[in-house]
């Protein structure tokens, strides 16, 4: 019984401003989406990925990771739901003894092997569903149509959800097979169906990559990292 993530990385990265997909942009000579890959394969318990990359980009996004064992390449679709579908359904043909589906953004490159571990040792002990979570840090004020304050919300049960998000294979099929929708997260179309969806500790290190500002940060960790002295 394996273990299948599926990278969806068909979008245009409008917000990073640069004129190539997103999932290619660079961070210190590699690309989001190869850092994010070997960090799914070099975790130890992902032995496959399926990336949904940009139409027209197939051939490119399969040479970007053509050092990498058991990584296939599909072609997305519009919305990162059509692009999670497409990758879904290669997974018969890829590894038909899946039980466990990760779906990972690219833009999370730098997520640590143990968090993705404990996500996947979540599923395989029975949960359903499970995302990594972080505490909301900053205080959230919900606001009515005409930009004002209508009220100061409770942070305390509030998270951040990060991702890998893990599933067993068959509820999220079935999650899939009834969305009719546009969604940004896989465990909301879980929720939808009644599946419960469980939680395990996230980590800042899967920090999303969306603007310039996020790159620029990521550059100068890396960069802090290479020149401190090993031990």
């Amino acid at each position: 019984m394996s273990v299948v993530a599926l990278v969806p990385a068909a979008g245009r990265g409008v917000r990073l401003g640069l004129s190539r997909p997103k999932a290619l942009v660079p961070v210190k000579g590699e690309s989001l989406l190869l850092r994010a890959v070997r960090g799914l394969l070099g975790s130890g318990c992902v032995q496959h990925v399926v990336v949904a990359s940009p139409p027209d980009q197939v051939e490119v996004v399969a040479a970007e990771l053509a050092t990498l064992p058991n990584a296939h390449v599909v072609p997305g679709g519009a919305e990162r739901t059509d692009s999670v579908r497409l990758a879904l359904g290669a997974v018969a043909e890829v590894a038909p003894d899946a039980h466990v589906v990760l779906v990972h953004d690219a833009a999370r490159c730098f997520t640590p092997a143990s968090m993705i571990r404990d996500v996947v040792s979540a599923v395989e002990a029975g949960a359903p569903a499970v995302v990594p979570v972080l505490p909301v840090t900053d205080t959230i004020k919900k606001v009515d149509e005409l930009g004002v304050v209508v009220e100061t919300v409770d942070r305390a049960p509030l998270r951040a959800v990060q991702t890998p998000q893990g599933f067993n294979i068959d509820v999220l099929r079935q999650a899939y097979a009834s969305a009719g929708d546009i969604a940004t997260d896989d465990a909301g179309l879980v929720e939808r169906v009644g599946g419960k969806v469980h939680v395990v500790e996230g980590h800042p290190d899967a920090l999303k990559i969306t603007t310039a500002f996020d790159l620029a940060v990521a550059e100068a960790v890396l960069a802090a990292e290479e020149s401190s002295p090993s031990d």
